[in-house]
């Protein structure tokens, strides 16, 4: 088997059956919001829909980026994940496409837009492989095989310090993004992978081209914790497993630019208030991943049925606000009550 994909079975084996990678840091309990005891609204009449990228989703979920290789399980995944994103209207952006660029069997993970036609796909390439062996061709056929509507770039410097393959050369990226961005037909999207997006980060990429950001903060799976489980040097993994700026505190860092780039809101959000309140703080979407991938596991049914569940809680906050539409709630700040952070 090759390498990547390998690594790719150990990740989804990790994940799924090791708590201790989720770290459950609940950053979002800490913000309060306002209740409306008389919220004038009909909760049947509440609409969660939002658009992105040109198309309307039901509500501002994205299941965010898990997997795709040439193993059977991870083709079964990403077709469970991308029938039922289509079939709840949502969004869906699949695992790094580098595996199909090396393994042509790896093609058929990536190759969904026949089980997911009209809903939001985004393609997925490590940023730092702009280094090493992937050109501008690369990402072209990484949004051509999914017909992606948007490619992510995503970036993991924690995460490639501590794999035991990594790649740590983040040197110069800048200007290979901004080349990208430019030239490609499709938005560009840059996201970490759990440790946050920075404001001296969203200078840079503002000056790149950039106009849509997934702060990807801490709180949820610590990627420095999966690569410790799979390097026989664990400790240094372990010791970063919380590094990071938290979601919440990433996207409010990002507020001085809600004018300049669109934000995707993803890093331990567990539920449908987190996903109001990420709205609250001005995203335009809500990623989340490890909540699908053992229903992923089991059928498109079982993704739909969580899904659902993600939804009516989302209408619930949205009603208990007295918003009766998602564009009453994105940036209102107002609508927090109480913040504890010490």
């Amino acid at each position: 088997m090759e390498p990547i994909n390998q690594r790719k079975l150990d990740h989804i084996q990790i994940v799924s059956g090791d708590s201790a990678v989720d770290r459950k840091r609940f950053y979002f309990d800490r913000i309060h919001l306002t209740h409306r005891a008389l919220p004038e609204l009909n909760l049947a009449d509440v609409d969660p829909s939002v658009e992105f990228l040109g198309k309307k989703l039901s509500f501002p979920l994205l299941i965010s980026s898990m997997t795709g290789g040439a193993d059977k399980e991870l083709i079964r995944i990403n077709r469970n994940l991308a029938i039922a994103a289509e079939a709840e209207g949502v969004a869906l952006a699949v695992g790094s496409q580098r595996v199909f660029l090396s393994d042509e069997a790896a093609r058929a993970s990536f190759e969904l837009r026949d089980r997911a036609p009209n809903t939001v796909l985004l393609g997925n390439l490590g940023a730092v492989q702009l280094n090493y062996e992937l050109g501008f061709a690369d990402c072209e056929a990484a949004v051509a095989v999914l017909d992606a509507d948007g490619l992510y770039l995503h970036l993991n410097p924690l995460q490639e310090a501590v794999q035991p393959e990594g790649d740590t050369d983040f040197s110069g990226l800048k200007s290979k993004i901004a080349e990208v961005a430019g030239k490609l037909r499709k938005p560009v999207i840059i996201k970490e992978v759990g440790a946050g997006i920075s404001a001296e980060d969203v200078e840079h990429l503002l000056s790149a081209g950039i106009k849509h950001i997934d702060v990807a903060g801490s709180g949820g799976t610590s990627w420095s914790m999966v690569e410790s489980r799979r390097s026989g040097e664990p400790e240094l993994g372990e010791l970063f497993k919380d590094w990071g700026i938290p979601t919440p505190l990433a996207l409010k860092k990002m507020k001085p630019y809600a004018h300049e780039v669109e934000l995707i809101a993803s890093g331990g959000i567990r539920n449908g208030i987190d996903m109001v309140k990420s709205m609250v703080l001005g995203a335009s979407l809500c990623g989340i991943a490890r909540p699908f991938l053992t229903p992923a596991m089991e059928s498109a049914e079982a993704v739909q049925a969580v899904i659902r569940r993600f939804k009516r809680e989302f209408i619930t906050a949205m009603f208990l606000l007295g918003a009766g539409s998602a564009d009453k709630i994105k940036g209102r700040e107002e609508l927090i009550l109480d913040e504890h952070w010490n």
